[in-house]
């Protein structure tokens, strides 16, 4: 079993247009899928993936709709769960939270650097509490981001401050940090969060994985590739050299995303 915690699609008639911007911003980057609801789901069959947990972003006020629409309409909760997204600084924020856990979505994506705030601005805290008690799940991108210049809204010691305002799961993206590693040692490892492991293949040094494997211990890891920028294939070729024991494995692979989704209860894709 396979649970990937962190992808990304688009709807149809903006795919290619939004790949290929995020990819020239990023330098470059080359992408995997063409970034469509299909793309995913051929990516997922390719790579033995049995569900996959796709973030979208709100970047205005005006997208926040129609982003949280897009993720209500794929979100079978078989294949795909889809989080939405809230614009920080939309005067209906709350609200639309509010209308999130209405179309039955389990989460929400936040991107500091794309939303253009730090994660511990006392603004967001209404935010957070809100979030909270809705009991949705927060992902949030977690450390550098290639598309921007620094500072960035969300390293490990911003991180480990904003988490004091959360009751709900928050899930810190990238091992915690990309390019963060000792960051992620110092002031988030053994705290009440989640990392994923997406974009680690060539980023996380095999050094700074291990420690915060041992140190953050594997209860409270998940899989993840980022796609389309990352593979499945290219995220286990990294897992699998750290020389985990299959224990650990199940719970990053798919037990853990299972306690999130589904309080534990197996997903059934039969």
């Amino acid at each position: 079993m396979l649970i990937d915690f962190h992808t990304h699609c688009f709807p149809d008639k903006i795919a290619q247009k939004a790949i290929e911007k995020l990819s020239d911003a990023s330098g470059g980057l080359i992408y995997h899928t063409d970034g469509t609801v299909s793309g995913l789901l051929d990516s997922m069959q390719r790579h033995n993936t049995d569900a996959s947990v796709v973030l979208n972003i709100a970047t205005n006020a005006h997208q926040q709709k129609s982003v949280n629409d897009f993720a209500a309409a794929i979100n079978d909760e078989q294949k795909v769960f889809a989080f939405g997204s809230v614009f920080p600084d939309s005067e209906d924020a709350l609200e639309e939270l509010e209308r999130i856990k209405d179309l039955g979505l389990k989460g929400v994506k936040l991107h500091p650097d794309y939303q253009g705030f730090d994660v511990d601005d006392p603004k967001m805290k209404p935010i957070y509490k809100k979030i909270s008690s809705l009991g949705l799940i927060t992902v949030f991108h977690a450390g550098f981001d290639y598309g921007f210049a620094p500072p960035y809204g969300a390293t490990p010691e911003k991180m480990a401050k904003a988490l004091l305002w959360f009751d709900s799961p928050v899930i810190a993206a990238h091992w915690g940090g990309i390019n963060c590693g000792q960051g992620v040692l110092s002031h988030l490892c053994g705290k009440d969060i989640y990392f994923d492991t997406s974009f680690g293949y060539s980023m996380m040094p095999k050094y700074y994985a291990e420690k915060i494997l041992e140190k953050h211990g594997t209860d409270k890891m998940l899989f993840g590739t980022d796609t389309p920028w990352h593979t499945a294939e290219m995220e286990m070729r990294l897992l699998h050299n750290l020389k985990l024991s299959d224990s650990d494995m199940e719970k990053i692979t798919h037990l853990n995303a299972e306690k999130l989704l589904f309080s534990g209860e197996p997903l059934n894709n039969n």
